[in-house]
């Protein structure tokens, strides 16, 4: 007779409700069970539940929030009775968390090196030089180069990929039995990434047990053993990674997967606008009701009922069968893809950026160069791809050409006229007309500010006056994005990190910029929405003739919207060539390396996780 192990972690019946500025049930009757060596993965749009789901396994959901549950077990403790003295002692040690935004959870006045031996110290897991060691074989785990140098820095400098390195290192210190990961390769390069996903499927082999939320549905697919997906706080689907994955039955489920931007398709938005929480149904009825081309009066008025298959794979749905459509039958709107621009006019550009370098001092002494000898142009109404992996300059590209950053040697050119080497008020004027979405929105607005007013700051600065014209305008643009202006009143750190970004990128359209840089845009979206601000960035494209410099690790986001990519490695531009000829036929050997690495959806393998 064969034992079966109990689960490492049993969660039945979960609700986590949000008492602030009204109601918000945030997670509804949601169950699910991890075993050691299990990956679920839990997927799901921006506001989904997914996050609040995650946090409540470690006492994270905050003051407002009312938290209750039928059972919520972790290796015989009940979770739900812990004290705050309880909580950290299972904080870090046997549960770890790797959060979404990196530079919001690491400490900025401590070095690197430091966040990681936390964890350490205070578990008494390890103490003096024995620390020192297993924080650096911890960041060299976690995929960092030179880990004595970076232990030694502050997350400031660090890119956003070096960051996201040093947080899941921080997490994997405490060697946990169970790793939450929220999010844990969005601002990863897909070389890092694929090295990143080997470090958690090793840890999941040798029998850690993860829970992986995530919005890309490739890492979810190359990790996974069960995936959960979540929608306005409820699991609509839940199942064997391979069956969810390649035989969806929810029609959220086949429309997520039909949104997914990979090289040789386009992703398609599901809808443009995303309702709220509470808004697509009545409180009985399916959350999904008001996207779905199959519901009927019956959806919008009884919440289905689960059923479940012989394989555990269970679907909240009253019509699992049900066609699909991408978008539902009264969209606004068509979806859109980008117009490849074969004929583009780069004799006289946008922007010309003449072989620029920038050097930096190192912590410790000395000094390294971040960018060398680099030129690349920008046509009107092009999109410029720019890849490469964290640490190869494409962030301090990004700045010298906004000016926020001189270059030692080269020039930069806007509109025709020296942009570089001047004074910030011979600048000053032309601004509005280069715009950024930032990696990290939090960080890029005040906290003190409602979305409202960060957006009608910007508002401003392009000449809208006050009252009617303002309010309306910035309501337009939270539209564009597909947020409700009834978020118009919220905190940044009230908002998902999806929510965030939309409203970074709202606020860079505000001044109708001729360029806008994009410095991972969509990095932080779910895939719907992702395909939505995709399709806005080329619909703006054709009306204002905006050129975009648009810098991803995502290469079926590059793929998507660019005409021509650059790629860079170690400071320098190593390959350039227009979209279709560089993805099909790249010829230097980094290019064919970040084509192989890419993850794919369509790509669920078995046992990578754990053995079934």
């Amino acid at each position: 007779m064969t034992v079966t192990e109990p689960p490492l972690l049993t969660v039945e019946g979960l609700d986590v409700t949000f008492r602030r500025r009204g109601e918000v049930r945030a997670v509804r009757d949601v169950s699910f069970t991890i075993g050691r060596g299990e990956c679920l993965a839990v997927v799901g749009e921006s506001g989904s539940g997914k996050s609040v789901t995650a946090r409540t396994l470690l006492g994270l959901t905050g003051a407002h929030s009312t938290v209750s549950a039928r059972r919520l077990d972790f290796d015989g403790t009940d979770l739900g009775a812990l004290s705050e003295r309880g909580w950290r002692a299972v904080r870090g040690r046997r549960i770890g968390l790797v959060l979404q935004d990196a530079l919001v959870s690491l400490d900025p006045l401590r070095t690197v090196g430091a966040e990681v031996r936390e964890t350490l110290l205070t578990h008494s897991l390890a103490r003096g030089a024995e620390a020192d060691e297993r924080t650096l074989a911890l960041l060299s785990d976690a995929g960092i180069p030179d880990p004595a140098r970076r232990a030694a820095e502050y997350p400031h400098q660090l890119s956003g990929g070096l960051r996201q390195r040093a947080l899941i290192a921080s997490a994997l210190s405490g060697s946990p039995e169970l790793l939450v990961a929220d999010e844990p390769t969005t601002a990863l390069d897909v070389t890092v990434q694929a090295q990143v996903l080997d470090l958690l499927g090793g840890l999941v082999r040798a029998g850690t047990a993860l829970l992986l939320i995530s919005h890309d549905l490739a890492v979810v697919a190359r990790l996974a053993d069960r995936v959960a997906v979540m929608y306005g706080g409820l699991i609509v689907e839940q199942g064997p990674a391979r069956d969810v994955l390649k035989d969806p039955r929810h029609p959220y489920t086949r429309a997520l997967l039909a949104a997914v931007p990979t090289i040789g398709s386009k992703g398609h938005a599901l809808s443009v606008a995303v309702p709220e929480q509470g808004e697509a149904a009545g409180p009985a009825g399916c959350p999904y009701a008001a996207r779905c081309a199959a519901a009927d009066a019956r959806c919008r008025a009884e919440l289905p009922v689960a059923a479940a298959d012989g394989d555990g794979h269970l679907t909240l749905c009253w019509y699992p069968g049900a066609p699909a459509p991408l978008r539902s039958p009264d969209a606004a709107r068509p979806v859109t893809t980008p117009v490849r621009k074969t004929e583009l006019t780069l004799e006289q550009p946008l922007l010309d950026v003449v072989n620029v370098s920038k050097g930096f001092r190192a912590p410790g002494g000395g000094s390294y160069s971040a960018v060398r000898e680099v030129s690349f142009r920008i046509g009107v109404g092009e999109t410029l791809g720019l890849v490469g992996e964290s640490g190869s300059g494409k962030t301090t590209t990004a700045r010298i050409v906004l000016g926020l950053v001189e270059p030692d040697e080269g020039t930069v050119r806007f509109e025709g006229e020296p942009w570089s080497g001047l004074p910030e008020r011979r600048r000053r004027d032309r601004r509005l007309r280069i715009q950024v979405v930032h990696q990290d929105p939090l960080g890029s607005f005040d906290p003190r500010h409602s979305v409202e007013r960060v957006v009608a700051e910007a508002v401003a600065r392009a000449g809208v006056k006050r009252g009617r014209d303002r309010t309306a305008r910035v309501n337009e643009l939270l539209g564009q994005v597909g947020l409700s202006a009834r978020l118009g009143d919220r905190r940044p750190l009230e908002l998902s990190g999806g929510q965030r970004q939309r409203v970074a990128i709202a606020r860079a359209l505000a001044t109708r910029p001729r360029l806008i840089v994009c410095d991972e845009p969509v990095s932080a979206l779910d895939v719907s929405i992702q395909a939505q601000v995709l399709d806005l960035l080329a619909e703006l494209q054709r009306e204002l003739g905006v050129a975009l410099l648009f810098i991803s690790h995502d290469l079926g986001v590059i793929h998507h919207v660019s005409d021509r990519v650059i790629v860079m490695k170690d400071g320098r531009l190593v390959e350039t060539g227009n979209v279709g000829q560089l993805f099909d036929r790249p010829t230097h050997p980094y290019t064919r390396e970040l084509l192989a690495a890419l993850p794919r959806p369509d790509r669920s393998q078995e046992g990578q996780g754990s053995p079934a």
